[in-house]
């Protein structure tokens, strides 16, 4: 049997199920959830329950992944900062020109040992830790989250980078400060937590707020057909090539009807072929098997789009709200905030 202190507990060896979140619009009110709410940014990263055992780290994700190899100087850090018998869930980042790049932290699960060595020197990953669930071989799960944050702000207190602490607040206007400025610097939101619940993994007992942005995208294809359209395929301006940038959540009956009033079959050259890879439509889909597009002469559409940007396409799906049939599809661009986060 292992002693308190030097192990992590039988019950919270990997992989753990972890804490999750609802997502919501807007910030949410204080009578949302029990308790005095708690707010803390929304990172833009891997989820990353690090577990400290007597002899070895590992570091895990929220699907049940081993990920240590990935992160080799974060695993260093928790064995040099974190004592044996703590488990810290958190979020591993990657910082590049001041903001977080997901892209660099995607490339990690497919890079061989060399490669990997380099991304190490050239985007060295932190980790940012805002909930304990072990701490001195003993399971803190059933503790309110306000005892928590207490035990893990003294595990911090010994931190240094790559290791550190996720801010915390229960201001609501620094929350409000937080949610509209730091957009800028790939945060894409606020996470809202109740000061007195216990850690509940597999249950969605937070809530999530993400930043949501309505812009123009040029629609040049289509999954379905012309007269009934499933989905939008999304283009902007990049380089000087209108390139696929994503896709489109399924669109309900009213709307597939309303598109489809401005869609044409394309009258000259396309820019698009008409089969891609399932990548094409969704970078960070590990599923590359070819999807059919229903080409169209491009027509600009309004979506909605949160915060999740790669510099190259949209992360997550789009939310499709109406045709544009009025602007002219020469006349999209890039919009700011994407072509800064590019760079």
């Amino acid at each position: 049997m292992p002693h308190s202190g030097e192990a992590v507990p039988w019950e919270l060896h990997p992989p753990l199920e972890v804490a999750l979140a609802k997502a919501v619009k807007g910030i949410p009110p204080d009578s949302a959830l029990p308790g005095l709410m708690v707010f803390e940014p929304k990172l833009d990263g891997y989820r990353v329950v690090i577990f400290r055992e007597e002899v070895r780290v590992s570091l895990w994700s929220r699907q049940g992944k081993d990920l240590t190899r990935y992160f080799p100087e974060l695993e260093t850090a928790a064995a040099e900062m974190i004592p044996a018998g703590c488990v810290v869930d958190g979020e591993a980042v990657v910082w590049s020109e001041g903001r977080m790049d997901f892209e660099a932290l995607q490339r990690r699960l497919s890079a061989g040992r060399v490669s990997l060595l380099s991304m190490v020197q050239d985007l060295p990953a932190s980790f940012i830790g805002f909930d304990v669930l072990g701490v001195a071989g003993l399971d803190a799960r059933n503790l309110p989250l306000a005892d928590r944050r207490a035990l893990l702000a003294e595990l911090a207190t010994v931190w240094s980078p790559p290791l550190s602490l996720s801010p915390q607040t229960t201001d609501r206007d620094l929350a409000r400060e937080w949610f509209e400025d730091l957009g800028g610097a790939g945060f894409e939101g606020l996470v809202a937590k109740s000061s007195t619940q216990p850690y509940l993994g597999g249950k969605r007992i937070w809530l999530k707020s993400k930043h949501i942005s309505e812009l123009d995208v040029v629609c040049g294809a289509v999954i379905g057909s012309v007269q009934r359209p499933t989905e939008v395929v999304a283009g902007l301006p990049i380089d000087g090539e209108l390139r696929i940038v994503g896709r489109t959540s399924p669109l309900n009956p009213a709307d597939s009807r309303s598109l489809a009033r401005w869609l044409r079959p394309p009258t000259g050259p396309h820019p698009w072929p008409s089969t891609v890879k399932g990548t094409t439509l969704d970078r960070f889909n590990r599923d590359a098997s070819p999807v059919d597009l229903t080409l169209v002469k491009p027509i600009v559409v309004e979506v909605a789009a949160d915060a999740a940007w790669s510099g190259r396409s949209f992360r997550h799906a789009l939310r499709y709200r109406r045709a544009r049939p009025e602007l002219a599809p020469s006349a999209v661009r890039l919009p700011a905030r994407l072509k800064d986060a590019a760079k």
